[in-house]
């Protein structure tokens, strides 16, 4: 059988394949989007009824922004690895809040969980190779309305952490002592409220390291690396913000609400701007090659002419 032969018998199932693997990104992302429609459908309702805090919203913009700024490098053919692991979460993230036999619905926010992700992978799987990928990750787990659950399971530790902290660093000047998320301090009750907790700055700081990473290009490896510091910026941060409050309450001089969140944020900026520039590559000096000689006419990646000086 001769090719001309082929071309015009092969069977149909070659023509869809054809289409398939030509459809464009928007297609793909397309019907992944909607076949996880009922996790958006909650994500809204849940920020509309003021059960969290609609930061999320900065996420899926930072997302849509980074591949509308990558929409001339989408690939043509997705790399396979990520499509597939898209679709495995999109059927699980289905099954995760439907249930399925022997198999309890879990709560929407696990189910989401795996939803956003499923959404991040299928976004990995036209992006270019070079745009790494735990910061999308990162900024698809931020998009979930999960504040007040922050709150919930980690709110008290972290008062309790950021008032022990607070003691000992007003301990030389005052008559501290702290029995759960309170101090008192000469003579003078403070309370650690939830506010305090620094949860939202939580947020905004992994924010904005997933956000300019992605802006700064940054490898994965250089991203996972300079993680943990982002945490201890924060929770720096926030222990200092409410040592400084808690010395004006103790020194009987409490501050006014505008000075109050004036403070918060001041320190806020100073945090996110030092997690910005720990994610910034450093600007490495030219080497010696590099600097132009006198009399030395060169091309880039081509010989060079010696002339006469």
């Amino acid at each position: 059988m001769s090719l001309a032969t082929l071309a015009h018998r092969h069977p149909r199932i070659v023509d869809w394949g054809i289409h398939i693997d030509r459809t464009p990104a928007a297609g793909w992302l397309g019907l992944q989007f909607i076949a996880l429609m009922p996790t958006w459908v909650w994500m809204v309702q849940r920020m509309r009824d003021g059960s969290d805090d609609p930061m999320g919203l900065l996420a899926l913009l930072a997302l849509a922004a980074l591949t509308w700024s990558r929409r001339h490098e989408l690939r043509a053919s997705p790399r396979l690895g990520w499509l597939a692991l898209a679709g495995a979460g999109t059927v699980l993230a289905t099954l995760l809040r439907t249930g399925l036999g022997f198999m309890p619905a879990l709560p929407p926010l696990a189910a989401g969980l795996v939803a956003v992700l499923a959404l991040a992978c299928g976004l990995l799987a036209f992006l270019p190779r070079r745009v790494a990928a735990f910061p999308v990750a990162g900024l698809a787990v931020l998009a979930l309305p999960l504040l007040s659950s922050l709150q919930f399971y980690a709110g008290y530790p972290l008062r309790v952490l950021t008032a022990e902290v607070s003691r000992w660093l007003l301990a030389p000047g005052f008559d501290v002592a702290r029995e759960g998320t309170s101090l008192m301090i000469d003579g003078r009750l403070v309370i650690v409220d939830a506010p305090c907790s620094g949860v939202q700055m939580v947020w905004l700081g992994y924010f904005t390291a997933c956000a300019v990473a992605l802006w700064a290009r940054r490898s994965d490896r250089a991203f996972m690396r300079r993680l943990p510091m982002v945490g201890l910026f924060v929770l720096a941060g926030n222990i200092v913000r409410n040592s400084v409050l808690i010395a004006f309450e103790g020194a009987g001089h409490p501050l006014a609400p505008w000075a109050h969140n004036a403070l918060g944020l001041l320190v806020l900026a100073v945090v996110c701007g030092a997690i910005a520039r720990l994610m910034v590559p450093a600007q490495s000096e030219p080497q010696a090659a590099e600097h132009p000689i006198p009399g030395l006419i060169t091309t880039q990646g081509s010989r060079h002419v010696d002339t006469v000086l």
